[in-house]
């Protein structure tokens, strides 16, 4: 986070850290610029943000000095420890020029060499410092400059010799009233003010000062100002940007009495499924958000394509079946880190839709960008407005599920789910595999979601978190399920493991006996998650096979299943109901407790709900 205004900038820094700190909390930083000083004055510490501020208080500004320009940051270690001396911000030898970075610097090796041949010596293990260091070199080669683009200047020469994904702010202590930012396919927004100018990697860190934005594109860099902001390229030519308003408040970014933020975001479901769905089915229509393909292009799609990442690839794989189902084309799931690398088959009739929760993903954009390159058509799934994946694009369906703090996907995924049901709807009505009433009738089906869920939230949390309490000393827990409910089962171990640090594995339920089935054991915890006994009979009765075999070896069997389903209840050491749902929605509710037993069995075990170990929000590196 940047600032340029009349406010206290250390202040408005440590407040806005705050509010980011779900993306990296291995150390924190802030430096400050004050008129007539020689350096750019850094605070740094590792570990959480608590102990920059611990630093900070223990040195206040001398009485009559305040710092109105700034900049702070949280990291999420790539290339060094979390230690104090890798902490951001970084400095240049002469402390006049300090940067903070997300992302990774590929070629910092050759540049680090560079820079040590010429004498200099860089005091952290970070591909970050070097660009201090080039940025003051720069400028020493431009030589005496009175005029103000000076500092853009420089560092338009440094980050046109980077290469690999970043964002770059600089500050610079002979401009007390200005900041440099540069972006490459890393998150960067501006906020601009009364008298006042932000840069952040999320609204979320202004949205207290301002709501008013502007979106960075690809490859441009901002000066800021109290005036305002300054958008070029690389180049340095202007560059067109988009201004946009912030339509949540400072309200929505906090725990709301809740006791962390996972708590909180697990209870917005209902809200967040409605907001997705809602002004989508216009004239009988199932319409997205930003549409540049035609009608007939739809038509022509022959093939779909699914990338994604983590939380966001299992509600890719529940696109799958929805999309086969209602539209009769082949679907393949990739994982987006290995769709570029494996060469696949795409032309202008295949669909690759992308989901990303924060747009900048960056596996998954450069699997967007593979796919663009081979004239396949993309469709983003996003819920941040503005984001790298959204622009590069041919059409835009964001999910409305609001900031979502805690690091594990709840929110974002089941509204990911019913986005990814809105893109087989539409594909379904412009193919014509579905009647105008059939797609009208899911459409009203998904909208009844939302209460499912509620009643779900007010039915089971309870029971759950017991039973999580219980659990909480187990050494595994396996996940099984069937059709819809085997990508419910590889999320529901997933969370585990990201906030537990438990040993989590989900399988297909029918794969047991091929197996999986040489790790049940004595009093292991086995989660199933059975299909409906209506309409999925005879899934239904596999299943209940495979809790049998099961049990019979001794494992403990917590049973997620449909109310009224009296034939699991003998088979089911614990059973835990859900709601009568069709089918395709059932994900919907069935995810919602196994979000609420990894958040307490890591309650339970003494960690971090919202800040799991070694993981950030969002993963802008590859």
């Amino acid at each position: 986070m940047g600032y340029v205004g009349w406010r206290p900038a250390r202040d408005v820094l440590l407040g806005g850290l705050r509010r980011l700190e779900y993306r990296g909390y291995d150390s924190a930083g802030i430096a400050t610029v004050t008129p007539g000083s020689d350096v750019v004055d850094v605070h740094r510490a590792a570990g959480p943000l608590d102990n920059l501020v611990r630093v900070t208080d223990a040195e206040p500004e001398p009485e009559g000095v305040t710092a109105r320009t700034g900049m702070g940051h949280t990291r999420w270690a790539t290339h060094g420890p979390p230690t104090d001396r890798n902490a951001h911000p970084h400095r240049d030898a002469s402390g006049r020029v300090a940067v903070i970075h997300n992302g990774i610097i590929e070629n910092f090796a050759a540049l680090r060499a560079e820079l040590e041949a010429d004498g200099v010596e860089l005091e952290s293990d970070t591909d970050t410092e070097v660009a201090a260091h080039l940025v003051a070199r720069a400028l020493d080669e431009l030589g005496p400059d009175d005029d103000s683009a000076g500092f853009t200047t420089a560092v338009r020469h440094v980050v046109n010799r980077l290469e690999g994904a970043f964002t770059l702010v600089f500050t610079h202590a002979d401009r007390p009233d200005e900041i440099v930012a540069a972006r490459r396919s890393s998150p960067l927004v501006v906020g601009i003010g009364d008298g006042e100018t932000f840069v952040a990697s999320d609204v979320a860190a202004f949205i207290d000062h301002t709501r008013d934005a502007v979106e960075l594109g690809q490859d441009q860099i901002v000066t800021l100002t109290r005036e305002g902001a300054v958008v070029t390229d690389f180049h340095g030519d202007l560059a067109p940007t988009r201004p946009f308003h912030v339509d949540w408040d400072i309200a929505a970014a906090e725990k709301g009495g809740h006791d962390f933020f996972m708590q909180k975001e697990i209870e917005e479901q209902p809200a967040a499924l409605a907001d997705t769905l809602r002004g989508h089915l216009v004239d009988g229509r199932i319409v997205l958000d930003e549409q540049r393909l035609s009608d007939q292009e739809l038509r022509d799609i022959d093939k779909v394509f699914v990338v994604a990442c983590g939380t966001a690839y299992h509600a890719g794989l529940l696109a799958k079946y929805a999309i086969e189902h209602w539209c009769r084309i082949p679907v393949e799931v990739e994982v987006a880190s290995e769709f570029r690398y494996r060469d696949p088959v795409l032309d202008r009739s295949t669909l690759v839709v992308a989901i990303s929760q924060s747009g900048e993903t960056a596996d998954t954009l450069e699997a967007v960008r593979h796919a663009r390159e081979q004239r396949a058509r993309v469709l983003a799934i996003c819920n941040t407005n503005g984001a790298q994946i959204p622009r590069e694009s041919d059409a835009v369906l964001y999910t409305h599920a609001g900031p979502e703090v805690g690091v594990a996907a709840t929110k974002t995924f089941t509204s990911q789910v019913v986005a990814c049901y809105l893109v087989g709807l539409a594909l379904a009505q412009n193919r014509g595999t579905k009647y105008a009433d059939e797609v009208e009738r899911e459409y009203h089906q998904l909208v009844a979601s939302a209460d499912a869920v509620k009643e779900v939230l007010a039915t089971a949390v309870e029971p759950t978190r017991e039973l999580a309490r219980e659990l909480a000393e187990s050494k595994a827990v396996l996940f099984l399920g069937r059709h819809v409910g085997y990508p419910v089962a590889l999320e529901g171990a997933l969370k585990l493991k990201e906030l537990a640090y438990m040993h989590a594995e989900g399988f297909a339920a029918g794969e047991l006996k091929h197996g999986p089935i040489a790790l049940i054991e004595q009093d292991l915890p086995v989660v199933v998650v059975m299909p409906s006994p209506r309409g999925r009979a005879t899934l239904h009765a596999k299943l209940l096979s495979n809790i049998r075999e099961i049990q019979a070896r001794g494992a403990r069997t917590i049973v997620i299943a449909e109310a009224g389903d009296e034939t699991v209840r003998p088979f089911a050491s614990v059973l835990i109901e859900m709601p009568a749902v069709p089918t395709l929605i059932q994900p919907l509710v069935a995810s919602v407790p196994l979000q609420v037993f990894s958040a307490e069995v890591a309650r339970a075990r003494g960690y971090d709900v919202d800040k799991p170990r070694n993981l950030a929000k969002s993963v802008t590196v590859e």
